[in-house]
């Protein structure tokens, strides 16, 4: 009889000689790879751009280098406030400060204004209306990296605090002078800063907790190391290896990416160990010898881990598909990362186990009946078997199949009254204000906001070509309802028909409104230049507004790409895998509505419980790949047992329940266990990655509890043999 593929697999790399080949070979692998190339963690990050070059804010850009040089450099904006109003002390302070960057230039200076010749009553007309703020600027190389902008950032810090300026704390107060780092340059060092100090946190609160939850589900001190083990071993692979990647330039390292992938890694990798473990612990109880026992394991479970990493593998790849920068630079980690996990789940793990045998089960030793009487015999008293009870997951699968269409109501009426919610959500494409609130970059720019007028915050840039006729377009664009102020036309250096208006709205730059008026703008603009005779006008915008509108229109473009592209990947793996037409379609159905579930509950506790008034405008995207592709896991795992359970001839009911029995306990513990390592994200003072994990550890959460257990299951019971259509279990009676 020819065995089957996972089977032999099994004899191969959890033999008695296989076992340890197995283990040495990776431990090997690991050390060469650690010790001869870098972790991807000590790679600089690589500030790569997350718009194409073909997005119109970036074409304005090219233009505007072109046409209108400005040589400064990257502007750090120290923002300077006293809440009762400057004074003249303190104007000195800030010439005294820029007389010392004059004759000492800190690290890649490049410009600093003469503001140290400049009388201060001069200087105070550059303030805020109320004299309380004023913004001066400080040049850096547009080449330099954010270590050499972050060593000249310090040296500024030192100089200042000779001056006795309050760099932190509550700015409100009256008496002292206030300074605060923003702009470009202070947000890159921010950000950097941030998923600096977040990558040990991070990874040292992963791990905990996993540690924690596998003691807590197993009560075996050896059961709880050996996945955290097998993961490491994983990791000692992966990091490296997309070090080496980043290292030469085959991909960009993003922290970002990195942070999530190591909570994905810990969360999915332990996920699939721990399908693995269940099934050996059952098989133990009915086979005595572990290497054989090992093979049947790798039989009954290989193909649906194996096809739940592939699942994800595929759903995170299609990342690639994407645009913008953020998404693209997240396919090859992760999908990398994941595939490189699963495969260690069914090459090191087995090994691994076989080497403990049943000791790993301590003190729960699993013995078929055989060997319980023969320890009984030995020690001179019973010896119980340590069989799991199932309770609960029987008591669920009996009233699962037995009320199939009262769990299939209240289960979609749940789930479809939650996803009402996502049409509420309001989204947001500022960086900023992911960040914490007492940050110094958000601090200052917070000061900026209150007391200057909200178009002064990032005015929009107007470049029309007017094609040589004498042309001004400065009172038609003031009439304009939407606009508060327009400065005279600048005229382009090589091209003089080239002109530039610089123009402040009326409402925030960054609010949804104020993304909307770029493309009014530019269609008013359009038909002004019409009006005067320029037919077929070129108008192109430039600006912080611009720049984020065409972030919003390119994140949506990729959503109506990857979505339907994972969707119908990943159903293109469930049909070969399950040759069903009928469960492909359910399956992908259930997760999708389990995703928007998930939203409209994030929104929920984001926004009413936590006070947040728009998330990240990537974070849909991000949660769709991620809760469908994870989603998918569960549901792989449980109809796998229900086809093996009809293959072996049992009667449908019967085979639906037993599924959701022999995969109750493990899928929970997994469920548990991935929605922890995500909810971990919401302890990091980021708040894109707060978000993230809030809404990713829901979905999972609804996978894990209402899904997996309830909704798939009652569906199959309903659709009775139909389920499996065409496949040959639909023919099977």
């Amino acid at each position: 009889m020819k065995k089957h593929p996972f089977e032999v697999w099994g004899s191969l790399v959890a033999s008695k000689k296989g076992r340890w080949v197995t283990l040495g070979f990776w431990v090997l692998l690991v050390a060469v790879l650690s010790f001869t190339l870098p972790q991807i963690n000590s790679v600089e990050n690589k500030n790569a751009e997350n718009l194409p070059a073909t997005a119109a804010s970036n074409k304005a850009e090219k233009i505007i280098e072109k046409q209108f040089p400005d040589n400064s450099g990257i502007p750090l904006l120290l923002v300077w406030h006293r809440e009762d109003g400057l004074n003249n002390a303190d104007y000195k302070k800030i010439q005294t400060l820029y007389a010392s960057l004059e004759k000492k230039p800190v690290e890649k200076q490049s410009l600093v204004p003469p503001l140290s010749k400049v009388p201060p009553t001069a200087l105070a007309q550059s303030a805020s209306e109320n004299g309380s703020t004023i913004v001066t600027p400080v040049f850096f190389d547009e080449a330099a990296t954010t270590e050499q902008l972050e060593k000249g950032l310090k040296n500024i810090q030192k100089q200042v605090k000779d001056l006795e300026i309050v760099t932190t704390g509550d700015y409100s107060q009256a008496d002292q002078l206030n300074l605060r780092y923003s702009g470009p340059v202070g947000i890159s060092i921010d950000a950097t800063g941030l998923f600096k100090n977040a990558d040990f946190k991070l990874m040292a609160a992963t791990v905990l907790l996993v540690l924690v939850l596998l003691i807590l589900i197993y009560r075996s001190p050896l059961l709880a190391i050996i996945p955290l083990l097998a993961v490491g071993l994983a990791y000692g692979v992966i990091s490296p290896t997309l070090g080496f990647m980043a290292e030469h330039g085959w991909i960009d390292k993003d922290a970002q990416a990195v942070s999530i992938m190591t909570v994905l890694l810990f969360g999915a990798g332990t996920d699939y160990c721990l399908f693995l473990i269940s099934k050996y612990r059952e098989v133990l109880l009915r086979i005595d010898d572990r290497f054989e026992a090992m093979k049947v394991a790798m039989k009954e479970s290989g193909g649906a881990i194996l096809m739940s990493a592939l699942t994800v593998v595929i759903g995170l790849a299609t990342l690639a598909l994407a645009n913008y920068g953020a998404f693209q630079r997240f396919a090859v980690p992760f999908s990398f990362g994941v595939l490189l996990m699963g495969i260690t789940a069914l090459v090191v793990l087995p090994a691994m186990l076989v080497i403990f045998g049943r000791v790993a089960f301590y003190p729960f030793v699993p013995r078929t009946e055989k060997m319980a009487l023969a320890r009984a015999e030995k020690i001179g008293k019973p010896v119980k078997q340590h069989k799991p009870s199932h309770k609960i997951s029987r008591k669920i699968g009996h009233f699962v199949t037995s009320k199939p269409w009262t769990v299939i109501a209240v289960t979609v009426i749940f789930l479809g009254g939650l996803a009402t919610f996502t049409p509420k959500i309001n989204y947001t494409f500022d960086l900023l204000s992911s960040f914490p609130e007492d940050m110094s970059s958000r601090e200052g720019f917070t000061l900026i906001e209150d007391n200057f007028s909200a178009g002064e915050l990032a005015p929009m840039k107007v470049i029309v070509d007017t094609k040589g006729k004498e042309i001004n377009l400065k009172d038609d664009l003031s009439k304009l309802d939407y606009i508060a102020s327009v400065k005279e036309p600048q005229i382009g250096k090589e091209n003089k028909d080239i002109q530039l208006y610089e123009v402040s709205l009326k409402v925030n730059p960054y609010s949804p409104e104020g993304l909307e008026s770029v493309p009014q703008i530019t269609k008013d603009t359009k038909k002004m230049m019409q009006e005067q005779g320029v037919s077929a006008a070129h108008v192109n915008i430039a600006g912080e507004t611009a720049s984020q509108y065409d972030e919003k229109t390119t994140i949506e473009r990729d959503e109506s790409i990857i979505m339907p592209t994972i969707i119908a990947l990943i159903a293109l793996l469930l049909f070969v895998y399950l040759r069903s037409i009928t469960a492909t379609l359910y399956l992908v159905l259930t997760v999708v509505l389990s995703y928007g579930a998930a939203l409209g509950a994030g929104w929920i506790v984001l926004h009413y419980m936590l006070g947040v008034d728009a998330i990240q405008g990537s974070i849909p995207l991000y949660a769709f790949v991620f809760l469908v592709a994870l989603g998918e896991d569960y549901n792989i795992f449980m109809i796998s047992e229900i086809w093996k359970n009809r293959k072996e001839g049992k009667p449908l009911k019967l085979a639906v329940e037993e599924g959701v029995v022999h995969t109750g306990s493990v899928i929970t513990s997994a469920g548990l266990i991935l929605a922890g390592t995500f909810a971990v994200l919401g302890t990091l003072p980021i708040q894109v990655l707060v978000q993230f994990g809030i809404v990713t550890a829901i979905g999972i959460l609804m996978d894990t509890f209402i899904v997996r257990p309830l909704l798939v299951p009652a569906l199959t019971t309903v659709l009775g043999r139909y389920a499996f259509w065409p496949g040959k279990l639909f023919k099977k009676k």
